[in-house]
């Protein structure tokens, strides 16, 4: 799961993640200099989703690899950071088994409560290498059940339609306005026909 930390240097970010009175943790914590930081063994349960749920499933902390990227919510992410995240996912997607779409945001699993890692991170660039999931897919009909349905075999919770439209715009058309449309219907076909999952019980 990617975040970004929302504060002012990485220095800070690591002290924050390392207070155990704050109650908040990560496994990695990467650098704007590139810079890749263990603050938790991977196999060891880490304090960074909160509340939330993926694919009908809550408790993500206990199945999930937190990644915090040294960025304070307003700043594109510096080359160096990206450069190293690239090399840490593919080498924790590898060692876990994990796919593409087993990639997340902090926002795709706590939608209005989260936003992180943003508009401004570059999905379609980890996608280029297998590192998360995109979609280039347009002309959908406009139909909001299928959106919902196709959201939800994607992973995505309940919450209701103005917020699901924009956390998947979010993530897949971060500069997007206006109603649903048809490419954010084809879009959410698309990755439900390719990555969609039945629903598990929490």
């Amino acid at each position: 799961m990617i975040h970004y930390t929302a504060m002012q240097d990485c220095a800070g970010a690591a002290k924050a993640l390392c207070d155990p009175e704050r109650e908040v943790s990560a496994h990695y914590l990467i650098g704007r200099d590139g810079a890749v930081f263990e603050l938790v063994d991977p196999d060891m349960r880490a304090w960074h989703a909160g509340k939330g749920t993926w694919h009908g499933r809550g408790d993500v902390n206990s199945r999930s690899i937190g990644i915090e990227l040294d960025n304070d919510g307003l700043s594109p992410f510096s080359e160096p950071l990206m450069d190293a995240l690239e090399i840490l996912l593919a080498s924790r997607l590898a060692a876990y088994r994990i796919g593409p779409d087993g990639v997340i945001g902090h926002s795709d699993m706590a939608p209005g409560r989260k936003i992180d890692p943003g508009r401004r991170f570059d999905w379609k660039r980890l996608a280029r290498q297998g590192l998360a999931v995109w979609s280039e897919a347009a002309g959908e009909a406009v139909d909001p059940k299928a959106f919902r349905r196709d959201a939800t075999a994607f992973g995505y919770g309940e919450m209701d339609d103005e917020l699901l439209l924009e956390v998947v715009r979010m993530r897949f058309r971060p500069w997007a306005h206006g109603p649903l449309d048809g490419v954010d219907c084809a879009i959410m076909a698309d990755l439900a026909a390719r990555y969609g999952r039945p629903l598990t019980a929490t």
